[in-house]
């Protein structure tokens, strides 16, 4: 898998819900019709499909003629398109702006408040990562503010059966699980498939990865998923750092990291569901 996930409508997603929906109570009447008009324009992007004119009525609780006028003015801008059967899509500006940076820059944009704040709660190494064939790749990274710290991973190739960021796309299915003996690296490595696939449970049941001294003595990691519109994971969020300061904090970076994750997920259009729920 690669960044061939990131269709361009969800690539529209994102920017739009990264930097527009921000709902707020308005007292000028300027800014009203702004917050309106965005709102408009989120509900017409994030839709499954386009909707009519009477469903964003109904959905915004504006006046018909308000909803004309707004529909009107977001259309001459190119921000929305008006179909011949009524319903409204993304416009061709959308398009545009995709068609000027990749995904894998947007990811990364979208990421680094999330990993910003990930290093100000923990002073460890942060990383990125996502899949490019069978490979994992680190894309981002924030430093350790510790002055005993990690390298820099970035494009750096890590075996992921021994990494924290590896684990999780193993234990979402992006990379096909192992049926031969993997090569270890440390004494901790897990090299057999059976051990490994009871670890990929262990995994699921956390919801997170976790890997100590499997790449290196001393150096230890915790990663989640980072799920995209559809539900597929598309990154994994990590913290690395020595054994000595994280091994004893793997309780609390665990879900701190997932929940992290989760809120990147969902600036990416996933919504979260309850285990259990339907």
């Amino acid at each position: 898998m690669s960044l061939g996930w990131h269709k361009r409508n969800r690539l529209h997603v994102v920017v739009l819900r990264s930097t527009m929906w921000q709902h707020s109570r308005v007292t000028t009447t300027g800014t009203q019709a702004v917050d309106r008009a965005a709102e408009l324009l989120s509900r017409v992007v994030l839709a499954e499909s386009p909707p009519a004119f009477r469903e964003l009525v109904a959905g915004t609780g504006l006046a018909k003629s308000t909803a004309h006028r707004l529909l009107q003015a977001l259309e001459r801008h190119q921000l929305i398109h008006r179909h011949e059967s009524g319903g409204f899509s993304a416009g061709p500006l959308f398009a545009l702006y995709a068609s000027r940076s990749s995904p894998l820059e947007e990811l990364i944009s979208l990421a680094k408040p999330t990993m910003q704040s990930l290093s100000a709660a923990t002073g460890e190494t942060v990383n990125l990562a996502v899949v490019r064939g069978t490979t994992v790749v680190q894309v981002a990274q924030i430093d350790s503010t510790f002055l005993l710290g990690t390298t820099n991973w970035v494009d750096v190739d890590v075996p992921p059966h021994c990494s924290a960021l590896g684990k999780v796309f193993y234990a979402a299915g992006v990379l096909r699980a192992p049926t031969r003996p993997l090569p270890r690296l440390t004494e901790r490595t897990i090299t057999d498939p059976t051990d490994f696939a009871s670890e990929m449970h262990h995994v699921h049941e956390l919801g997170y990865a976790v890997a100590r001294s499997e790449l290196e003595i001393g150096l230890d990691a915790v990663a989640a998923p980072v799920h995209d519109a559809s539900g597929a994971v598309v990154a994994a969020l990590g913290i690395s750092g020595p054994s000595d300061r994280v091994a004893g904090q793997i309780s609390r970076l665990g879900p701190l990291l997932t929940t992290s994750a989760e809120a990147l997920s969902s600036v990416l259009g996933h919504e979260q569901h309850e285990k259990g729920a339907a």
